[in-house]
């Protein structure tokens, strides 16, 4: 995965002794419709990120029948829809089979792992002075 995308996840998974400083879970369905399901009736957030193992795909959901008529629902309901560097629905097609990285989700959350993704110095691991570092204010 792309490094704000391990960032926001390593967030998560530290729990409450983290910088969220609430414990989160995960699931996996592997049913896009029911993860999407459970976001509007529960909220959350849904990441299918691009893997940095295959850099040259840039995602596993396809654009034109996945991806962009949940982010239209996402977004009608309320909630957010992006790649992480821009909003879903503004991805405009090369090939109808075209696949693209997907976070959608709570706008709280997909806020956040996108300006994670806008900021470069927010994705640099600060050993020595991060939230849970040698040097962490009291």
């Amino acid at each position: 995965w792309e490094k704000p995308v391990q960032r926001y996840v390593s967030e998560c998974l530290a729990g409450e002794a983290g910088p969220r400083s609430r414990d989160f879970n995960m699931r996996w369905v592997a049913s896009l419709v029911a993860e999407v399901h459970r976001i509007l009736s529960r909220g959350g957030v849904f990441l299918y990120p691009r893997d940095t193992k295959t850099p040259y795909k840039p995602g596993r959901l396809r654009l034109m029948y996945e991806a962009a008529p949940v982010a239209f629902l996402m977004e009608q309901a309320g909630a957010g829809a992006s790649t992480g560097t821009r909003p879903l629905l503004d991805v405009v097609p090369d090939t109808l089979h075209q696949r693209v990285p997907v976070i959608v989700g709570s706008r709280d959350e997909v806020d956040l792992i996108v300006r994670y993704h806008a900021d470069p110095n927010e994705n640099v691991s600060w050993q020595l002075f991060g939230s849970r570092s040698l040097f962490v204010r009291a």
